[in-house]
């Protein structure tokens, strides 16, 4: 196993990628009545769904640990003169990995949105964005001028962007479940460029 970790930390963000569109289309198509475009994914792993407990494992939990992955391993190949705010941005976007895998371990109660399963949940959902956000935004400032990094920099400002425009403007806009989506993917585009760009 600590011989295979290096190998598979290029494509971490990738594995994590996967795994979670798979998990989203494959438990979408077999919840009845379920939408991609109206419904959040949460419902797919709500108390009471059939199958919720196998998509928080994989589409949360999973997703999350690999998310974990690229952002520990991130950190570890900043450079020696890297700045703190691209340290204190590598330690958030890792707090918000762990909000991730959060999601699939706090399920929402689709009977109760006001009791306190739902707002754990959408408290672990708050900290997925609240952390990555400004975690990407200080890793992009602590990392300009390292011409190397900044492909890297740049991919971080925009799914930055991308996700606060999700999570506070987009739902305005368009139906809930596409909002949602594109916060996820942007996200999971940070993680695929992350991880790939050694």
């Amino acid at each position: 196993m600590t011989a295979l970790l290096p190998r598979l930390l290029p494509v971490t963000g990738a594995l994590a990628a996967i795994v979670f569109v798979a998990a989203v289309a494959g438990f979408g198509v077999a919840l009845s009545g379920y939408s991609q475009v109206w419904h959040p994914v949460s419902v797919l792993g709500a108390k009471g769904v059939p199958h919720a407990l196998g998509f928080n494992l994989l589409g949360f939990v999973l997703t999350g640990v690999l998310a974990a992955l690229t952002a520990l391993d991130l950190r570890h190949r900043l450079p020696a003169d890297a700045g703190w705010p691209a340290r204190v941005g590598t330690q958030l976007l890792l707090l918000s990995a762990a909000g991730f895998i959060a999601l699939g371990l706090l399920p929402l109660d689709p009977d109760d949105l006001h009791n306190q399963a739902s707002s754990l949940h959408a408290t672990a959902w708050l900290l997925w964005w609240v952390a990555f956000a400004p975690g990407a935004a200080l890793f992009a400032f602590g990392m300009r001028g390292q011409g190397r990094w900044r492909p890297m920099a740049l991919a971080s400002i925009l799914a930055g962007t991308v996700v606060l425009f999700s999570a506070l403007i987009a739902v305005a806009l368009m139906p809930a479940g596409i909002a949602q989506r594109v916060g996820y993917a942007a996200w999971l585009w940070w993680l695929c460029v992350a991880a790939w760009r050694r």
